[in-house]
């Protein structure tokens, strides 16, 4: 069923959690909010959105060399002690998230990263590819929605799927290292290099 923006927003209002996990648990529960709290809070992501508020000053910046050396990713990752940031659990976090950003070069960390007049130009472009396909008007607002959902998922990096697991986001992983780690994990920033090419979260610099 189509979940409505404003009840997507309420939802994540009354748990913290994020738009793309609300939206999901809307649609799960056919669009009921007790139902969709019960589904945030059994998952751990409700859990984890309480501790997403509370500050991330410790962390590391993780290095993955790949390629022979032709590849590689700087990752500031986040947390609130430093006891944290040394357990193995958070540094396999680390990895994976890096190796996941040497294989998919993404151009933003999240979604509120992508600069508006990006978002604008790449739904100004699904619109004109729907008119021209020769789509009614009212179904074009729909097919707009769903490519830009698809290209977040494309270029932000926590939206992107796992590239170990397709069934998760890497969101999921953040989500699920804030569940049994028991603190606030936040990606800060990368930087990705290749040979001939420098980016930083995604822009050339």
């Amino acid at each position: 069923m189509s979940i409505d923006a404003a009840l997507v927003k309420e939802l994540r209002d009354k748990t913290g959690a994020g738009m793309m996990d609300c939206k999901k648990a809307l649609s799960e529960n056919d669009g009921n909010m007790d139902k969709a709290i019960d589904f945030l809070r059994k998952s751990g992501i409700a859990k984890a959105a309480k501790k997403g508020v509370r500050a991330a000053k410790e962390g590391i910046v993780y290095s993955y060399i790949h390629h022979g050396g032709r590849l590689g990713v700087l990752l500031e990752i986040s947390c609130e002690t430093d006891f944290v940031a040394k357990t193995p659990g958070f540094q396999e976090l680390a990895h994976n998230i890096a190796m996941q950003v040497a294989a998919t070069n993404p151009a933003a960390v999240k979604q509120e990263d992508l600069s508006e007049a990006d978002i604008s130009k790449e739904r100004e472009i699904y619109e004109d590819q729907a008119k021209a396909s020769g789509k009614p008007d009212a179904v074009i607002d729909k097919i707009v929605e769903g490519r830009l959902d698809k290209y977040f998922q494309e270029v932000c990096l926590l939206n992107q799927q796992f590239i170990k697991d397709s069934d998760k986001k890497v969101g999921d992983l953040i989500t699920e290292a804030v569940t049994s780690l028991g603190e606030n994990i936040q990606v800060s920033r990368f930087t990705r290099y290749a040979i001939g090419e420098i980016s930083v979260n995604g822009q050339l610099s």
